[in-house]
């Protein structure tokens, strides 16, 4: 298991079991949290990621092992003092009735405030902040219950905030959200970290977010912790598929993204690319079941690891200002069993310039070629009536292709 250069630690875990009712759902967890720190647990539904949180929440009781809070044994803080150290945000749908964001917001000080409850001038204050972080001031005496999802999981992020914890955990805070609102509230819940110095702890299913957003990635499967460590270096296109069991499925480091492969049934079709012109056109040929080649690409150009994640036959040499003749024989050779060629545009005076070669044997070979340029071709005609056709855009380009094929 890879391990986090440890560092003002917040949370702790020795030797813990969790489960209910003496049934373990993940044992032997080793775990430590750091200050200012966001981690990620990354798993598929089942595998124990809520359980673990509702323990490390005290929500659960530990079937064995320790939970450490600042150094501290959690079960020898009483609520009022877990509270300002820890809050949470579990998955329950909650509808408050007659209260608006504000009052809402209001009930995470209770364990700041006197036994009835009362906001001081300095309690408001802290609420107002709370809301401001959440950029949701527009949103303060709106009614609860008129609020989207998104406005909804701000609020509730904010409540959390309003304990002034040290702490914060949350499960799965972007189901059920839009676009928009996730990448909004993962982009609040990292500046927590960074800002305000709070130790975030979440459960997601968006692997590709939580590289971008995590400092520490927690693998959970099969009733055990598979790996933890640096993103960077736990999420290998291997590790993803492993965790979720992924077919026809890929998770690429560099990209950052995962690539969905198409059934390739519906022909191949050679496409020649480079400097990220062929990414558009790679995608959807997948989608629409095609099988792909492509060449000849510098291994650490973005067309390269996206043809890769996607399956396709890539014909490739180390980076280099020209590209080597045999490895443009080898592509000369995959081009010739393909049933039509692709010129996804690359830059003609670039180092790609020689990977015109390769038009100009699949005009030679008779190839059906289509091109993503403006203009025609003429230096790889071969006979006056040999047509290569273009388009302005890839959709046009594999409508007008289907027809063909």
């Amino acid at each position: 298991m890879n391990a986090i250069l440890q560092k003002n630690p917040t949370l702790t875990c020795n030797n813990l079991a969790v489960g209910y009712k003496n049934s373990p759902v993940l044992s032997n967890i080793n775990l430590v949290f750091n200050e200012g720190r966001f981690t990620t647990l990354l798993g598929p539904n089942g595998a124990g990621k809520t359980t673990l949180l509702r323990t490390l929440s005290r929500h659960l009781s530990p079937l064995s092992g320790t939970i450490s809070v600042e150094g501290k044994n959690i079960n020898g803080l009483n609520t009022g003092e877990l509270a300002k150290i820890m809050a949470v945000v579990l998955t329950n749908k909650v509808t408050p009735p007659l209260f608006n964001s504000f009052q809402f917001v209001a009930l995470g000080r209770y364990p700041h405030t006197n036994f009835l409850g009362s906001l001081s001038t300095a309690d408001r204050r802290v609420i107002s902040d709370s809301l401001g972080a959440v950029h949701a001031e527009n949103l303060t005496f709106r009614d609860f219950a008129s609020l989207s999802d998104g406005e909804r999981q701000k609020i509730l992020v904010a409540r959390a905030l309003a304990q002034e914890p040290r702490i914060l955990l949350l499960d799965e805070p972007t189901a059920h959200l839009d676009l928009k609102h996730r990448i909004e509230v993962m982009s609040i819940l990292r500046n927590l970290c960074r800002e305000k110095g709070i130790t975030v702890i979440a459960s997601l299913h968006d692997v590709d977010i939580a590289a971008k957003v995590s400092d520490q990635v927690i693998l959970v499967k099969n009733g055990a912790i598979t790996s933890c460590g640096y993103p960077e270096e736990v999420l290998t296109g291997e590790a993803v598929a492993d965790l979720y069991d992924f077919d026809s499925v890929s998770y690429d480091m560099q990209l950052g993204s995962i690539e969905l492969q198409g059934e390739r049934k519906q022909g191949r079709i050679f496409v020649v690319a480079g400097m990220g012109s062929g990414t558009s056109v790679y995608r959807m040929l997948a989608k629409r079941g095609y099988a792909i080649s492509t060449g000849v690409l510098h291994v650490n150009d973005l067309d390269c690891y996206v043809a890769r994640s996607l399956g396709a036959h890539c014909t490739c040499q180390p980076p280099a200002d020209i590209l080597e003749y045999g490895r443009l024989d080898s592509a000369i050779s995959e081009l010739e069993r393909c049933d039509m060629v692709i010129d996804a545009g690359f830059d003609l005076d670039g180092p790609y310039g020689s990977n015109l070669e390769l038009l100009i044997r699949a005009a030679a070979c008779g190839k059906t070629i289509f091109s993503l340029r403006n203009r025609e071709l003429d230096l790889i005609r071969q006979t006056p009536d040999q047509k290569i056709t273009t388009f302005a855009n890839p959709g046009r380009l594999l409508d007008e292709m289907e027809d063909i094929l």
